[in-house]
């Protein structure tokens, strides 16, 4: 299964970001990925004014192109993630939508965590513009393949992801907008860890480069296999990357070294909620 992840520059210039996200996909169907992921946000990057005039509802044209295009290039597409307008809700979504080679909306997946931090003396607070998400959604690709969908700082909440292993996933998304510091610092070590714990392909689509409102994110999509060898990783600068998924070998792990198997739910108990 050849899959591939686009990596981007996206600025508060929607038809620019179009554009190169189109001609990047149009690039990596050439190469003969059936699976293609977006980064997060890759309709705009901006400021808080700039992020709510590219909101959009699921049929708006970002998502109406997605459709168009993975329906043309008979692919699954993975469309990132935009900022959405849900109807009756005052905040917007950070929204990934997973369209078919029919050009059909296989499932559409609401950012859970929130990122609310502080770095190097910059405060982000999502949860300001942006409503959490309460659902965990797993899809299928055209070929049969279960698809874990999250978005970017769901990165290290590890439980998503051993739900989503435990829901079947066999291959993970991670449409993002890591920040430069914690790409460096972080990026590779998180990702590898959510492919090895979870014997999962794990496909990361990162933004890169300076953005508007002072942002800077650190690039580096990579593509890592369940033993948490990377795959294939992007250079500094729009592009990307391919590569194939050997998921006879996945199997194998799985077998081999049964961790998820292994599992013990009865075991666990979250702390303040041991039974009476």
């Amino acid at each position: 299964m050849r899959v591939a992840a686009v990596q981007l520059n996206s600025t508060a210039d929607q038809a620019a970001n179009l554009a190169v996200a189109d001609r990047l996909t149009r690039e990596a169907a050439a190469d003969g990925a059936r699976l293609i992921v977006l980064p997060e946000k890759w309709t705009a990057m901006g400021s808080e004014q700039e992020l709510k005039s590219a909101a959009e509802p699921l049929d708006g044209s970002a998502v109406r192109w997605a459709r168009a295009l993975a329906r043309e290039l008979s692919i699954d597409l993975v469309a990132g993630s935009i900022l959405e307008r849900v109807p009756g809700q005052e905040k917007l979504a950070n929204t990934c939508v997973h369209v078919d080679p029919a050009g059909e909306i296989k499932a559409v997946y609401r950012k859970v965590h929130m990122f609310d931090v502080v770095l190097a003396g910059r405060s982000y607070r999502e949860s300001e513009l942006e409503q959490p998400g309460e659902e965990i959604v797993l899809s299928r690709t055209a070929n049969g393949v279960e698809l874990g969908l999250s978005i970017c700082y769901d990165l290290r909440f590890p439980e998503l992801y051993r739900i989503l292993a435990v829901m079947g996933a066999r291959v993970i998304a991670v449409p993002a907008a890591f920040t430069l510091q914690t790409t460096r610092d972080h990026w590779e070590t998180l990702l590898r860890a959510r492919a090895i714990e979870n014997q999962a392909f794990v496909i990361a689509a990162n933004q890169v480069g300076a953005h508007p409102a002072g942002q800077h994110s650190g690039g580096r999509s990579m593509i890592v296999d369940p033993w948490g060898v990377v795959l294939a990783q992007a250079p500094d600068g729009e592009t990307h990357i391919v590569c194939d998924l050997d998921l006879d070998r996945q199997l194998d792990i799985r077998a081999r070294l049964p961790s998820l198997a292994n599992r013990r739910p009865a075991a666990y108990r979250w702390p303040g909620k041991e039974a009476a």
